[in-house]
């Protein structure tokens, strides 16, 4: 009888940055840890890997993800990166590693990252381990943003390791844990800025083709590139689209509460996505100068802050691309994001109201919304945000409570039906809350009755009963810390589930 082969060893990967060059990464190897111990798994992510869930089993992750059993090469990828507005040449994976790039069920190219795995040639002094701390938390913000509906890398494993760890920002010694996640790419606007550093034109040039091709192939076939001339419309078009992207993910974020928290330039996706979120938070109640880093002293990175900064380090990024490319062409095309934002977070926005289709109109125009279909309508936009600056009630919990109500006691035949819905919260001021109740109810009932038949569907599927707000994570990581109970953070994920 012959040995049951682990599925997850004989993934079929593909060497994608591998063939870029060693110009780019350096080979790795990971660090031995005393235990494996799967604590989370991902079964969803299986199965959009085309794989049978059912036919893997915990040791499978354990030897795949914990001891690294039979995979070579593993890459530290290099890059640099704006750090709070400094620049810093001596970045680069330092904890982890790109395990290995594989294609969906949908054929769209993937990234296995490792974080926690050992120390590499970038590790700068650190031990490249992850706190199982650190890795509940980036678990807990990953399928919270996915099931936001924020553009987000997700998490496939996570591995208890049994080390102790010492760290300045946590009772210490605390237990240690190596993390996978998967992501679109973990090419970053900061790989390209490395390459300015080192004046390496024609590298850019060939990594800015190659992720066209693997991440943007509609352009690709739109403006295809024939030697050095040709490739200007493409990686124009790349740029344009790539500004759009980042748009969409920061108005994501800021309709879903969520404060990054390290917003540097190495942490920015080249595909627009999610990732690298370390001291993330949540809002509690809606607070533009919100800030998630304690470190982040002067609030650079604050909740409000956001846009402002995607936005400067999209322009930051034409200092590498203006080796190839017309910085005045980058420039009109960065234009893009101010208006693909508003779009966007007043589509996000709406969608947690219980509207889906509704973008069009500037989130601060005021009056009658324009070409939404919304005719004589309130702008219900700007009336949320304002009775939520006026309302300290938790920003998350507005929106669980107003699907709430609407899944117990349906539409309100009248807008004095629309009673403050949050029980034991203090009571909103008479005019903003009046404003956005009178609001809200002509939206729904200016719809057509199958359009309000889905008004609780949308609110269920685009809000989450309970929001991971600090507290809420302090509260899920101590029933583990202190009693090794898995079963409040297991409870939660079915919840928003």
């Amino acid at each position: 009888m012959s040995a049951r082969i682990n599925p997850l060893l004989g993934l079929p990967f593909e060497p994608a940055v591998e063939s870029l060059g060693p110009q780019h990464w350096d080979v790795v190897k990971a660090a031995s840890f005393p235990l494996s111990r799967l604590r989370f798994r991902n079964d969803a992510l299986l199965q959009q890997l085309g794989l049978d869930a059912a036919s893997i089993s915990d040791a499978d992750f354990e030897a795949a993800y914990g001891r690294f059993e039979a995979r070579t090469p593993l890459l530290a990828l290099r890059y640099h990166g704006y750090q709070f507005g400094t620049y810093n040449p001596c970045l680069g994976d330092g904890r982890g590693f790109l395990y290995g790039q594989l294609r969906d069920r949908h054929g769209a190219l993937h990234d296995l990252g490792s974080k926690g795995s050992g120390t590499t040639p970038w590790s700068r002094g650190g031990d490249g381990r992850l706190t199982l701390k650190g890795g509940v938390r980036e678990l807990i913000a990953s399928e919270a943003l996915h099931r936001l509906g924020v553009t987000t890398s997700r998490t496939l494993s996570l591995v208890e390791t049994g080390e102790e760890l010492w760290r300045g920002d946590e009772p210490s010694p605390t237990r240690s844990s190596v993390m996978v996640r998967l992501a679109r790419t973990h090419l970053r606007f900061g790989t390209c800025e490395r390459l300015l550093y080192l004046r390496k034109p024609q590298q850019l040039e060939q990594l800015l083709r190659h992720v066209v091709a693997v991440y943007y192939p509609h352009l690709a076939l739109a403006h295809p590139a024939t030697g050095k001339a040709g490739a200007v419309p493409q990686l124009l078009a790349f740029y344009g689209e790539l500004v759009e992207r980042v748009a969409q993910l920061a108005a994501e974020w800021m309709v879903a509460g969520f404060t990054h928290g390290v917003l540097n330039t190495d942490n920015m996706s080249l595909a627009g996505e999610s990732f690298d979120y370390g001291p993330f938070a949540f809002l509690d109640t809606w607070d533009p100068g919100f800030t998630a880093a304690y470190f982040d002293q002067s609030g650079l990175y604050a909740y409000g802050q956001q846009p402002l900064i995607c936005h400067q380090n999209l322009r930051l990024l034409q200092e590498p691309l203006a080796m190839l490319l017309p910085r005045p062409d980058l420039e009109v095309r960065l234009e893009r994001f101010a208006p693909t934002y508003d779009r966007h977070y007043r589509h996000c926005l709406m969608r947690r109201l219980g509207f889906e289709a509704t973008a069009g109109a500037p989130i601060d125009g005021g009056g009658a919304c324009s070409g939404d279909g919304s005719g004589d309508r309130p702008d219900l936009v700007p009336l949320t945000l304002q009775l939520l600056a006026a309302w300290p009630v938790a920003y998350g919990s507005f929106f669980a409570a107003l699907a709430d109500r609407i899944a117990t006691g349906g539409l309100p035949p009248e807008p004095d039906a629309l009673a403050p819905f949050l029980v034991g919260a203090v009571e909103p001021p008479h005019r903003p809350w009046q404003d956005w109740r009178d609001g809200w109810w002509a939206w729904s009932h200016g719809l057509s009755s199958e359009q309000q038949a889905a008004i609780p569907t949308s609110l269920r599927r685009w809000n989450l009963p309970l929001t991971p707000v600090r507290a809420e994570v302090e509260r899920l990581w101590e029933a583990i810390d202190q009693r090794d109970d898995w079963q409040p953070l297991q409870d939660w994920l079915a919840l928003i589930r």
